[in-house]
């Protein structure tokens, strides 16, 4: 087995190859302050039942609690096969895929999850993808002022998921870029204070999210057109499976589309990995990190792929790229990739519908009984809405409350402390739902 330890005489072997006597030769001139003098405290070797057990113990101690939390992650149904598939040999290589003779499996599989996200959002290309959405916010930032040249300016909707937002901060301060935040007005983006700043006519981009942090479907009717009007790039971000219903960012006008795409078949696996999708209009191919993979044919005339339409600086010369990202998240692409091919249209659709009946008898419940109001009275949502506690033993009380009872009652909206962010996905049951609210009410 490669991965065992080497022997003493497999040591020697290489000791005499390199012409030393000994590993005290070997690193003689080590300063002996840095060396342990020592041996390593590492416990002994196990069985393989042995280990088992030891991390069967450990995931005994996690409590598996039923979500009805979202801002971000979202409890959708993973179909069986999903795994199976993104198991098979053919999708598998060894590196990344530069070598396209070795590594058409991998490449097939970017290219329809390139082609799928592209389709789904209404854009002409995707990437291969990103690390996550914040991850993908952000480059869809650097986008703006790439395309802009002269303009740094960026202006950012305070309607983001606040982790989405830290990011995004992280990456202006470092790359020099005057990162704006467009105050929110009764949970939506102010529509005239993002007017008033795009009229200084210095902006290279605008982002914005549908649905937002408070689970609330944004109206950009002439968002996009206000943009242009102004030579500012218009970046939507979107929660991925919701795109199977709501209009795209294509549709808004958008230049970019961006966002997470956990919710198309990717478990909540506590806390990730997940996947950052990235989408643009043609124009913009040039300025587009990460991989992108097109079809061609090979010498013998077969369907074939290839990575296309990057300059290596992309890859190998950080000083010269337009961004360091490189990633193809290889096995969740894949995961969405098939996700999106076995649910279609339709499978999308019904995900959506039965999510939207899941929140709104959620939503009625609560509100009916007293205990709850609306945040933001009136506001359209799709699966995720935000209510405000009224009960007297605060937002973290009932929140315990609840887990004790094996739920994972939402997300406590950041700044508003007696507000909760709560989602429901297809997954959730009506009596799981009639028991939360029975709890959570009483």
């Amino acid at each position: 087995m490669k991965y065992f330890p080497h022997t003493a005489e497999d040591i020697q072997q290489m000791l005499d190859v390199v012409g030393v006597k000994s590993l005290d030769e070997l690193y003689a001139e080590v300063p002996e302050e840095l060396k342990l003098h020592r041996e390593l405290h590492l416990p002994e070797g196990k069985s393989e039942i042995e280990v088992r057990q030891i991390i069967g113990e450990l995931a005994e101690q996690n409590k598996r609690l039923v979500p009805f939390a979202g801002a971000g992650a979202y409890d959708h149904y993973t179909p069986s096969v999903i795994p199976y598939l993104a198991a098979r040999s053919e999708f598998s290589t060894s590196y990344t895929p530069y070598q396209a003779e070795i590594s058409q499996g991998t490449l097939q599989y970017i290219f329809e999850y390139q082609t799928m996200m592209a389709d789904l959002t209404g854009m002409d290309l995707s990437n291969a993808s990103m690390y996550d959405g914040a991850t993908a916010t952000a480059e869809a930032m650097m986008m703006c002022v790439a395309a802009a040249k002269k303009r740094n300016r960026v202006l950012v909707s305070a309607t983001f998921n606040p982790a989405v937002l830290a990011v995004v901060r992280t990456y202006a301060h470092f790359h020099g870029v005057d990162l704006v935040e467009v105050p929110a007005k009764d949970g939506q983006t102010d529509r005239a204070a993002l007017s008033a700043l795009l009229a200084e006519d210095n902006v290279a981009g605008v982002l914005v999210c549908q649905p937002n942090y408070f689970g609330i479907v944004e109206d950009f009717t002439g968002l996009a057109d206000e943009c242009h009007a102004h030579k500012a790039l218009l970046a939507i971000n979107s929660v991925a499976s919701t795109l199977g219903v709501l209009r795209t960012p294509g549709e808004w006008g958008a230049d970019i589309a961006m966002g997470d795409a956990q919710s198309l078949g990717l478990p909540l696996s506590y806390g990730g990995p997940y996947i950052g999708y990235l989408c643009v209009k043609n124009a913009l191919v040039r300025k587009m990190p990460g991989r992108l993979v097109g079809e061609t044919v090979d010498a013998d005339g077969k369907r074939a792929f290839v990575l296309t339409m990057q300059a290596r600086e992309q890859h190998i010369r950080r000083e010269k790229a337009t961004s360091n990202i490189c990633t193809a998240q290889g096995i969740m692409c894949l995961y969405v990739a098939i996700y999106l091919s076995l649910m279609g249209p339709e499978g999308l659709r019904e995900v959506n519908d039965n999510s939207y009946a899941a929140a709104h008898l959620l939503h009625r419940l609560l509100t009916e009984s007293g205990k709850f109001e609306e945040a933001f009275p009136g506001q359209p949502f799709l699966n995720e809405f935000t209510l405000r506690y009224k009960g007297t033993d605060g937002v973290d009380a009932l929140r315990k409350r609840l887990a004790e009872a094996g739920f994972l009652a939402g997300v406590k909206a950041e700044g508003m402390d007696d507000c909760l962010i709560l989602a429901a996905t297809e997954q959730r049951t009506e009596k799981e739902i009639a028991q939360f609210a029975k709890i959570a009410c009483s």
